[in-house]
């Protein structure tokens, strides 16, 4: 066999490798769905109530009535309140179990919603750090700590933050689009977290809850705080309770 010969079979050889390679790869993520992930360190987890999909009050009112609220009450929430809030931000709404409440593009679904609460935050929930599973739609609990002060330092001392029953926090995995969509996913990923974002002001505003979302954080300190993946880059940090006023 000549050299000439060899080399040819040997890089069509390669080529097959390879594509058979991208392939699985395709495969794998295609089968492979991102809220499989699950921390090392999840203690418990919690059954949140169904979530209702009729309300006392309409989309129009909602959108009419919805402000930025940085004042809360000193009155827990319920567990229902968290169960809608999760249900707006990432809940499955599809009969097939696979489509969210909110748009993402390519379904690749690069938000993870985690939720801080204090000793007294929600009624039936203890404190701590809780990731939300939308295909059980439960709470998983990964810290037994109230982070809430650590959390407002990070904020740069923003005191509704600190004072705030319950803050969601929202991240992403950027790799989970951007493996779909190269750098532009980028920005399908924070149009998607806007999405998140205005359905939660939405949900909040039809059940009288009052909320806010806060850009302005230290990223790296809001991972350390909350002992995130690295890969789990904090976009919003959202407090939420009953209005003061």
């Amino acid at each position: 066999m000549s050299k000439r010969l060899f080399k040819r079979k040997k890089t069509t050889a390669l080529i097959l490798v390879l594509a058979s390679s991208a392939i699985a790869i395709t495969v794998f993520l295609a089968w492979f769905k991102p809220s499989d992930f699950r921390p090392a360190n999840a203690s418990a987890f919690i059954d949140l109530p169904s979530p209702e999909a009729i309300g006392e009050v309409s989309v129009e009112e909602a959108i009419q009535q919805r402000r930025s609220i940085r004042s809360y009450a000193d009155e827990p929430l319920s567990l229902q309140d968290i169960s809608q809030l999760m249900w707006a931000a990432q809940g499955i709404t599809d009969p097939t179990g696979e489509f969210r409440a909110a748009p993402s593009a390519g379904a690749t679904y690069p938000l993870e919603v985690y939720v801080v609460a204090g000793e007294t935050s929600v009624v039936g929930l203890v404190q701590g750090l809780y990731r939300y599973d939308p295909y059980q739609h439960r709470l998983e609990r990964i810290l037994e700590y109230d982070l809430r002060a650590s959390l407002a330092e990070a904020a740069l001392e923003q005191t509704s933050v600190k004072e705030a029953p319950v803050n969601i926090v929202i991240t992403a995995v950027y790799e989970r689009t951007t493996g779909r969509y190269g750098e532009r996913g980028v920005r399908y990923v924070h149009m998607e977290a806007g999405h998140v974002g205005q359905n939660l002001y939405l949900q909040a505003t039809a059940r009288r809850l009052g909320m806010v979302v806060v850009g302005a954080f230290d990223d790296d300190r809001v991972q350390n705080v909350m002992a995130l993946p690295p890969d789990h880059k904090p976009l919003y940090i959202i407090p939420v309770g009953h209005p003061k006023d």
